[in-house]
C-alpha cells in the first residue's frame, strides 16, 4: 500500500488492507504505537477502489465504543495522561494510540447466527468449522449458543485458515487457548446484548488479541466494528439490510469471479456503504 499520510513525531513502518502503523520519530519514555484507519474497504482479501468517504473514522468511533461499553476487558489503548507523542490533530479521529502487543496469531471468531460461509458449510456437513449444530436450521437462524471459531491468521497477502481448537493449543498452549475462548465468547455475548437493547443484532464477529510487557492478555486491534462484525437490524427479517460492508460483498459476488483484479466499486454501492456505517453509530449511540 502507499499514500499513508506523513505525521510529525510520528514514523510510517506498515500498511494494512485497511490501517496505517506509525511508531514514534524519536525515543519516547512510553512504549508506544499509532494505528491510524484509512478510509480504504476490503473484501474477499482484496483491497478495492474507491475507498468508503470518511468510514476510517467511523471505525475508530465503534472500536472506542466498544472498548468503554467493555472497559472491564483489558485492551491495547493508551490513555491520554500516559503522555508519549503527541496524536496530530488531521488524524485524531482516525487513529487509536495504543500499546505494542505480542499478538497471537489466532482470529478469534465468534458466531451466534447461522449465516455466510457457515451457513454454506452448514447445509454440506450439519456442522460448522467442527461444531455440530441441531438439524434443521435456516439461513440467519439464531444459533443455539455462541459458537467459538478460530482461525489461523495467515501472514498480509495470505487467506486465514479456519482451525480446530485443538490446533489453536498447539500454536499458543492450551492456557492461552482456554483464555482467548473464553474472552471471545464473554466480549461477544456482553456486545451482543448491549447491540440487541439498542435494535442491533451482532451475528458474528472477530477478535485479535495480545500480550503486553508484563505478561497481561489485552484485546487488541478493532473491536466489534463493521469491517470484523456483521451486524443486523433486529426489526427486519430481512438480513440483507446489513450496517456493515456486506453490500460490497454482495455487489462483488454478483459482479465478479474472485480472479484477476476486483472491478471498481459504483458510486451508489460506495455511498449506500457509507450510510450504513453512519446509521449503525446512531443506533448504538456510539
Amino acid at each position: 500500500m502507499s499514500g499513508a499520510p506523513v505525521l510529525e513525531g510520528w514514523r510510517h513502518v506498515s500498511s494494512g488492507k485497511v490501517r496505517e502503523l506509525y511508531v514514534p520519530s524519536t525515543p519516547s519514555d512510553v512504549d508506544e504505537l499509532l494505528l491510524v484507519a484509512s478510509d480504504r474497504v476490503s473484501a474477499y482479501d482484496f483491497a478495492l477502489e474507491p475507498p468508503i468517504p470518511g468510514k476510517g473514522e467511523l471505525l475508530t468511533r465503534l472500536s472506542r465504543f466498544w472498548f468503554t461499553q467493555l472497559a472491564d476487558v483489558p485492551n491495547h489503548l493508551i490513555a491520554p495522561s500516559a503522555g508519549g507523542t503527541p496524536v496530530p490533530a488531521s488524524v485524531a479521529a482516525r487513529s487509536m494510540h495504543v500499546m505494542p502487543l505480542d499478538m497471537f496469531p489466532v482470529e478469534c471468531v465468534v458466531r451466534g447466527y447461522l449465516v455466510g460461509s457457515g451457513w454454506a458449510e452448514y447445509q454440506e456437513s450439519g456442522s460448522v468449522c467442527g461444531v455440530e449444530l441441531p438439524a434443521g436450521l435456516s439461513n440467519g437462524d439464531r444459533l443455539p449458543e455462541p459458537i467459538y471459531t478460530p482461525a489461523y491468521k495467515a501472514p498480509q497477502g495470505e487467506h486465514d485458515e479456519n482451525i480446530s481448537f485443538e490446533q489453536t493449543v498447539s500454536l499458543v498452549g492450551a492456557e492461552v487457548a482456554e483464555q482467548l475462548r473464553d474472552l471471545s465468547l464473554r466480549v461477544y455475548s456482553e456486545a451482543a446484548a448491549i447491540a440487541l437493547s439498542r435494535g442491533v443484532i451482532i451475528a458474528d464477529t472477530k477478535f485479535e488479541f495480545g500480550r503486553d510487557a508484563s505478561g497481561q492478555v489485552r484485546i487488541a486491534d478493532e473491536v466489534l466494528t463493521s469491517d470484523s462484525s456483521r451486524y443486523w437490524d433486529a426489526r427486519s427479517g430481512n438480513r440483507t439490510e446489513s450496517f456493515d460492508k456486506q453490500i460490497v460483498r454482495d455487489w462483488l459476488s454478483a459482479n465478479w469471479d474472485r480472479t484477476g483484479t476486483p472491478p471498481v466499486l459504483p458510486e451508489s454501492i460506495v455511498s449506500r456503504t457509507a450510510e450504513r456505517y453512519r446509521e449503525l453509530i446512531d443506533r448504538l449511540g456510539a
